[in-house]
């Protein structure tokens, strides 16, 4: 990735770091690629990782009624099948995410609802929209410059990959553990909790080329990108 260069003519020192970093290795040994996006560092693919990064275990929990249970972190793939974890990373509770234990890599973090207002806002997103909850910048295509051209189904509108964030629709799994629309909707926390019981997220959709902000229940499983501290 080459260095853009700033106003002033010197190398723009996010898009040096990110060009230079290759990959970035999790816990498990699992390696992904980093784009430059807005001025930050975000990996470009979704967490698979199994471990938090000082190497404690994440309990896969696959039973519907246990996964509505929990207090704590947990993970688990789409429709508990292991084949999914290849193509749209895994589904963690937001329990996993606010772990002291730390679930992105060293140098990295869950991007809080500020940091994706940012790179919202760095698409072409209105600086007025970014506080709004719902669908907001359908008509700049932020979404669709977040998806990626595959996977999802049609008419996945506005999937231009622009930003090379290359999201996937991975589905959710719900607060009684059951599982749902995957090839429809891709889902990502934020490390920013909405109230006491529940935390910012944001969501694409193969009908729409805007981005969602919305806020749900810690207990819901969804894919986590890490953004470079």
């Amino acid at each position: 990735m080459a260095c853009r260069k700033n106003e002033e003519g010197a190398s723009d020192p996010y898009e040096q770091g990110c060009g230079g970093m290759g990959t970035v290795i999790d816990a498990d040994g699992h390696g992904y690629s980093v784009v430059h996006v807005g001025g930050r560092c975000w990996m470009a693919a979704d967490l698979r990782t199994t471990h938090f990064r000082n190497g404690s275990p994440i309990p896969e929990v696959t039973d519907n009624s246990v996964w509505a249970d929990l207090s704590t972190g947990a993970w688990c793939n789409y429709s508990n099948a292991p084949a999914n974890d290849g193509i749209y990373g895994k589904l963690y509770n937001w329990y996993a995410v606010e772990d002291p234990a730390g679930l992105c890599p060293q140098g990295w973090h869950v991007p809080s609802d500020a940091e994706w207002k940012q790179l919202e806002v760095s698409l072409g997103l209105m600086v007025s929209e970014s506080d709004l909850t719902g669908y907001r910048g359908e008509i700049q295509s932020v979404g669709g410059k977040l998806k990626a051209a595959t996977l999802w189904y049609p008419p996945n509108i506005g999937a231009t990959n622009a930003s090379g964030f290359s999201g996937f629709p991975g589905g959710y799994r719900n607060l009684n553990g059951s599982f749902g629309n995957i090839g429809l909707y891709g889902y990502w926390w934020s490390a920013s909790e909405s109230g006491a019981d529940t935390c910012w997220f944001r969501h694409l959709n193969y009908n729409n080329a805007g981005i969602g902000r919305n806020s749900n229940e810690k207990k819901l499983g969804l894919c986590v990108r890490c953004i470079r501290d």
